[in-house]
């Protein structure tokens, strides 16, 4: 019932977050190209549900956008010489994400879920950790209350499968207030590391279900 709700709910939040934050955001715009030549914003392809691509809203922070992923360490430092002066601070408060409302309002995704991320990381990704792609993603959702870019790739992906599985209203509220608390204090502060057994048992219990289904069909 609530996931029937949440579309609805996402897409009236966005309208009104855009409408209220139109122009602070053109002011951001505005710092960007003063800041630095280019565009204000990009768009970036990512996995969305079902493992359809899409591509997101973004303000550009870097002084080059067209670089080389790097998969291993995917998340960029604020020492990082490609990031801007407003790029590092639009990016140490999030701002950088806030035109992905513009993708809510349009229904590639949702206000709370897993995070999109590049196509390149299907390549690597076990079949437990596909089951993030049954929902929407989210502009913000569990890993990144847990830690994020402290993370490794397989704890994001265990929280966001551990979302996926327990989809509710009361974790929706509790993520957004918690993302309110990382902008503030910063992602390090809520740093919680996942049990490599726990990790294990979710890989494991996903592979059970994969066999038992291979007897029945069988």
């Amino acid at each position: 019932m609530y996931k029937a709700i949440k579309t609805v709910l996402d897409k009236v939040l966005a309208f009104f977050g855009i409408v209220f934050l139109f122009f602070p955001l053109m002011l951001v715009a505005l710092a960007i190209k003063i800041d630095s030549p280019g565009p204000a914003f990009f768009r970036q392809e990512r996995v969305g549900m079902n493992e359809k691509r899409f591509k997101v809203f973004k303000f550009r922070t870097m002084k080059r956008t067209d670089v080389v992923f790097d998969i291993d360490h995917p998340v960029i430092g604020n020492d990082n010489e490609n990031l801007t002066r407003v790029g590092k601070v639009i990016r140490r408060l999030k701002i950088d994400e806030f035109l992905q409302l513009i993708n809510v309002l349009i229904g590639d995704m949702s206000l709370i879920g897993p995070r999109p991320l590049m196509p390149v990381y299907l390549e690597r990704y076990e079949e437990w950790e596909k089951e993030k792609f049954t929902v929407k993603p989210g502009m913000s959702g569990l890993s990144q209350i847990r830690g994020n870019g402290h993370l490794s790739s397989v704890e994001r992906s265990f929280y966001d499968v551990v979302y996926t599985r327990n989809v509710s209203f009361s974790m929706d509220v509790e993520i957004l207030f918690k993302t309110l608390g990382v902008v503030v204090f910063g992602e390090e502060r809520y740093l919680r590391h996942v049990d490599p057994a726990a990790i294990a048992e979710m890989r494991g219990k996903r592979d059970e279900s994969r066999d038992k289904n291979a007897d029945v069909g069988a």
